[in-house]
């Protein structure tokens, strides 16, 4: 499937909200907390999370201002080049013009067996150059998102941030595999925090997905 950034509202169906993509009687949009982070935020987003009730991609797009959604599991070199190094459309004017060849792109991901070579961990950035940074997140299932890897070899090429000692998920609405498995929003939010050295700049919206988190199980009962 072909890549979309920000995916637009089908017609013809049941009323949605044109900001979050959801239908209005589940609108998550008071859930929004707007912040902007100084690394750049690449979201590729697997075509089967685009409707998920319970993904939390959307509510952090929507938050991070700036940042960017793409939606694709198998990107052309072409679409996936701009995606990684190009400035974002939405960018701030003074953002997209300073000191572009200075951008660093980075895999939000764990090492696997097999990567590509010259992929490593960039713990090492810090805030003194996050400005120069392009964090690309993939939102999918752990199997869905290796796919996705496995089919665009750019992103295998990518220096790779794996999180090493991040807080326990609160992400009680979907299975994880591993204890140690975040949210997309969750893990977003504490890589940001480690490579810009803030650990309190994404508190507000960690808390706002706590209540996001509590009002979907409120659906189950």
């Amino acid at each position: 499937m072909a890549p979309s950034p920000d995916q637009q509202p089908d017609t013809g169906r049941r009323a949605e909200c044109s900001h979050c993509l959801r239908a209005q009687s589940a609108c998550i949009c008071h859930w929004i907390v707007p912040v902007r982070s100084q690394t750049e935020v690449l979201i590729l987003q697997h075509p089967m999370e685009t409707r998920h009730a319970k993904g939390s991609a959307r509510l952090l797009h929507l938050s991070l201002t700036g940042s960017q959604l793409a939606v694709g599991e198998s990107f052309s070199e072409e679409q996936l080049h701009a995606l990684l190094h190009d400035p974002f459309p939405n960018a701030e004017p003074d953002v997209a013009s300073s000191h572009p060849c200075r951008r660093h792109t980075l895999l939000l991901y764990p090492d696997t067996a097999g990567q590509a070579s010259g992929s490593s961990h960039r713990t090492e950035v810090v805030s003194d150059n996050a400005v120069g940074l392009r964090l690309v997140v993939l939102d999918g299932t752990w199997r869905k998102s290796r796919k996705m890897l496995y089919l665009n070899p750019m992103l295998q090429a990518l220096p790779r941030l794996a999180l090493k000692a991040a807080a326990p998920s609160q992400y009680r609405i979907r299975k994880a595999h591993l204890p140690n498995q975040l949210s997309t929003l969750e893990a977003t939010c504490h890589a940001l925090a480690e490579l810009e050295q803030n650990s309190t700049r994404y508190a507000p919206l960690l808390q706002a997905f706590d209540g996001f988190v509590a009002e979907q199980l409120l659906y189950r009962e």
